[in-house]
């Protein structure tokens, strides 16, 4: 496949992706139709069928694809502190804003995605408990560093430290726009990283 071709199917994919987050957070997934996919993404039903082999491959590799970007941004976030002589803390800081901007910019799948993580009985749910594994895990190596560094305490739980720390990002950047969304992106910053460094207690 040449190089055109293949940024041309990237393309499609990402339409098809856009087209079925936004209607499966509309509809729900069971209500939402291969057809109505095709038509939204602007494309020719034959061509989700060409790209994906049924309506569950493609809300699967939508979630791979969602959790990937998510997971690449919390990497590039913890790196590029790293190369700057940030400290741990820096770094976990860099991530919590990533999150929120990531989830500031794709709202319908990061709502799609925490309510999946809750349902228990979709095919895809094994494959989900792996995506949100290897997002946590960047956060977990950021903290392994920070305590093997001796920047933070040996007595923090890693795995569940970073659960914590993804979970607050998640469950905050939703609160804020479902509840609070005259609040900017800085002030849900400021208020996390006063969290994140320990400072709400006022000593």
């Amino acid at each position: 496949m040449d190089s055109s071709s293949t940024t041309r199917r990237q393309a499609t994919r990402q339409k098809l992706y856009e087209a079925a987050v936004t209607l499966i957070a509309e509809k729900g997934f069971s209500t939402t139709t291969v057809d109505e996919i095709a038509e939204r993404a602007g494309v020719a039903k034959g061509t989700v069928y060409y790209n994906f082999k049924s309506k569950t491959e493609l809300f699967e590799e939508l979630l791979r694809h969602g959790v990937g970007l998510l997971t690449e941004s919390l990497r590039t976030a913890a790196e590029e502190t790293d190369a700057q002589g940030g400290s741990r803390v820096e770094a976990l800081d860099a991530m919590i804003r990533a999150g929120l901007v990531f989830i500031d910019r794709y709202p319908a799948f990061t709502q799609l995605y925490v309510a999946e993580l809750w349902r228990t009985n979709r095919a895809w749910q094994s494959t989900l408990l792996v995506l949100r594994q290897e997002a946590v895990a960047v956060v977990e190596g950021v903290l392994r560093d920070g305590v093997t560094g001796g920047e933070l305490s040996e007595e923090i739980d890693i795995q569940l430290t970073a659960a914590a720390l993804v979970g607050m990002v998640l469950v905050a950047a939703l609160d804020w726009q479902a509840f609070q969304p005259e609040r900017t992106i800085d002030d849900v910053h400021s208020a996390l990283s006063l969290l994140l460094r320990g400072r709400v207690s006022g000593h």
